[in-house]
């Protein structure tokens, strides 16, 4: 398979980098629902001169991505017709000035990255989504492109978007943040959620008042309520060591709860449960889990059982 590019409106057919038989081998996975082209493709085509746009690789490799990331990430794909959109809208998209906050939840939620050092020169096309729409428009856009996140990320999703890791020199900060000190990140979050809250330019076209905004009591509850998702930092580094081994085939991952157990503690039916959409599973679980959570009285075990049932039966409904 040959790696074309466009230049000026021309598409060269010469040779400029050979994909092989299996192109998905220069796909990486960090972890997450996170993906990225290997850098050799990109260096590449760079000693040839040529600088391929951030969307056009994507394009390339979007039909060799693994299925189940691609379903999780078909929010974001806004491929069709892009080619034939009008210059004035281009324009429009590489000069909007687009919230910083606004641009670490997208790629976070684009790229599963705790280190966004790479933000600056990420495409505006990837953005696009944030255009011309109200501050309430881009909150309600959030509220509905979280929901992807798994319980483990949660914490992480909010320590990254914030910036807290800007607060501390340790190397550690970018990929650990449960290594740092913990009151002071506390401490942190609080400030920089307060200064969010009075942040006018963020807020454009909203009425605001002294209180927090609603739309940030979300991310209060997401980062009090949950912990550092371990999975989240070491499970996935060595699993893409283990599967970067050429021929080593991991396990299949086996659950402690069978479908059928999942159901019984959910006290919901099949039929209902193929009906439910993923929205509807996680608004049934959020509010058993408040009834069944420790610090409610509930029983600490039966809320484990819960929240494996809750995961279980959020792959039945990827499948």
């Amino acid at each position: 398979m040959r790696l074309l590019v466009e230049v000026n409106s021309s598409t060269f057919s010469r040779d400029l980098f050979d994909l092989g038989a299996n192109p998905a081998k220069y796909i990486i996975y960090p972890g997450g629902n996170a993906y990225y082209i290997d850098e050799k493709v990109e260096n590449r085509l760079n000693s040839l001169c040529v600088k391929p746009d951030f969307d056009e690789l994507d394009n390339i490799f979007w039909r060799f991505l693994k299925p189940e990331i691609k379903h999780v990430l078909e929010m974001f794909s806004q491929r069709a017709g892009r080619t034939q959109r009008k210059k004035s809208v281009n324009e429009k998209r590489e000069n909007a000035q687009f919230h910083l906050f606004d641009k670490r939840r997208i790629h976070f939620l684009r790229f599963g990255n705790m280190d966004q050092g790479r933000i600056g020169r990420i495409s505006p096309k990837l953005f696009q989504v944030l255009l011309n729409k109200s501050r309430d428009e881009i909150e309600q856009y959030f509220l509905e492109s979280e929901d992807i996140l798994d319980p483990y990320e949660l914490k992480p999703y909010v320590y990254v978007i914030f910036d807290l890791q800007r607060f501390s020199s340790k190397l550690t900060a970018k990929t650990m943040p449960q290594a740092l000190d913990q009151k002071k990140v506390d401490e942190y979050f609080i400030e920089e959620i307060c200064s969010l809250n009075k942040d006018r330019s963020f807020w454009a076209g909203m009425t605001t008042g002294p209180e927090l905004n609603e739309y940030l009591i979300r991310y209060i509850i997401m980062f009090f309520d949950n912990e550092y998702g371990q999975s989240y930092f070491l499970h996935d580094h060595i699993k893409n060591f283990i599967d970067g081994k050429r021929f080593y085939a991991p396990p299949p991952n086996k659950s402690s709860v069978t479908l059928d157990e999942a159901i019984t503690i959910f006290d919901i039916k099949k039929d209902k449960l193929k009906k439910m959409s993923r929205r509807g599973l996680t608004a049934l679980y959020r509010h058993m889990a408040k009834k069944h959570h420790p610090d409610k009285g509930g029983e600490h075990d039966k809320f484990i059982k819960l929240t494996q049932a809750y995961k279980e039966l959020l792959k039945s409904k990827n499948a």
